[in-house]
C-alpha cells in the first residue's frame, strides 16, 4: 500500500464519523424545477444519462449533502408535512445536482416532487411551490445492477481518462479511485475532477483495473474491481466493473432518532 493510500484512510477514518448523520431524519423545505432537463446537466455531470437515473425521481441537494461531489448519486426519502396533501411514502430520490439556494434542502425534478403526493392530489402539491418536509438518506438498491464506469468523451486512449461512477449502491461515498494494468498491482491515484468525475494523465495502457476507496459512517475500505476496461477501452462506453457496493452507514450523531420515521 502507498503512502498516498494510507494518508487517505486515515483521513476517512477520522472524518467520516458525521456521514452516518444523513441516516438521521432532518427537517427543512423543498422546491421544484419547472423542467427537468436543468437537473441531470447539473454538477453532478450525468448529461442525458440522468434523465434514466431512478425514473426521473431527481434532485438537487444543498452542499452539506452534495459534499463537494461526493455525496453525487445518493438517494434520499423525502416526504412533506402535509398530511391532507402528501403521502407518508413520500418519494426517493438520487442526488444529480448542487443547490446553492439554503433556503429549501432539495430542489426537486417535477416528477419526483408530483410523487410526494397522495394519489389525484400532484397538482395541489405543484400549487405549493415549496413544501415543508422531512427527509434522510437511504441505501440506493439497483436490483442486481453492478456498480459501473461511463468513460467521459473527454477521454483519450492512451493518454488520459476520465471516467464517472454509476448504479453506486448502498450508503457509501467513493472518496478515493486508483488505477492500474491488469495483473500489474501498480496503482496510480486518479483525480477528483468534478461532481461524480474522476480523471488522471498517467493511465497505463492495456486492460485495467480499478480500486475504489470507499466510506459508509466509521469505516474506510477498498472495493477491488478486477478486470473493468479492455485495452481497447472508448469514450462514450458504460463498463461493467462486476463488483457492488452495498455498505450501510453506521450511526454517527446523537440523538439520531427516527423511530417515527413509518
Amino acid at each position: 500500500m502507498t503512502l498516498f493510500a494510507y494518508l487517505v484512510l486515515f483521513a476517512v477514518t477520522t472524518t467520516s464519523s458525521v456521514l452516518g448523520c444523513d441516516r438521521c431524519v432532518h427537517q427543512s423545505k423543498a422546491a421544484y424545477f419547472y423542467s427537468d432537463s436543468a437537473l441531470p446537466s447539473g454538477a453532478c455531470g450525468y448529461g442525458s444519462l440522468g434523465l434514466k437515473l431512478n425514473g426521473g425521481h431527481l434532485a438537487a441537494a444543498i452542499s452539506s449533502l452534495y459534499k463537494d461531489g461526493a455525496g453525487c448519486g445518493a438517494c434520499f426519502q423525502i416526504r412533506c408535512k402535509d398530511s391532507e396533501l402528501c403521502s407518508k411514502a413520500g418519494a426517493k430520490v438520487i442526488l444529480t445536482d448542487l443547490n446553492t439556494n439554503n433556503n429549501t434542502a432539495f430542489v426537486m425534478s417535477n416528477r419526483a416532487f408530483r410523487a410526494l403526493a397522495n394519489p389525484g392530489k400532484d397538482r395541489d402539491v405543484l400549487k405549493l411551490g415549496i413544501a415543508d418536509i422531512e427527509y434522510k438518506r437511504i441505501p440506493c438498491d439497483y436490483k442486481g445492477q453492478n456498480l459501473a464506469i461511463l468513460v467521459k468523451e473527454s477521454s483519450k486512449n492512451p493518454g488520459y481518462l476520465a471516467i464517472q461512477v454509476l448504479y453506486q449502491g448502498g450508503q457509501t461515498e467513493i472518496v478515493g479511485i486508483d488505477v492500474a494494468k491488469v495483473g500489474v498491482p501498480n496503482w496510480s491515484f486518479m483525480s477528483h475532477n468534478y461532481g461524480a468525475v474522476w480523471d488522471t494523465s498517467r493511465v497505463p495502457t492495456g486492460a485495467l483495473q480499478f480500486r475504489f476507496i470507499v466510506t459508509a459512517g466509521y469505516d474506510g475500505k477498498y472495493i477491488w474491481a478486477k478486470n473493468v476496461l479492455p485495452a481497447n477501452w472508448k469514450p462514450g462506453v458504460i463498463y461493467d466493473t462486476g463488483v457492488q457496493i452495498t455498505d450501510i452507514a453506521q450511526e454517527g450523531c446523537f440523538p439520531c432518532n427516527d423511530t417515527q420515521w413509518k
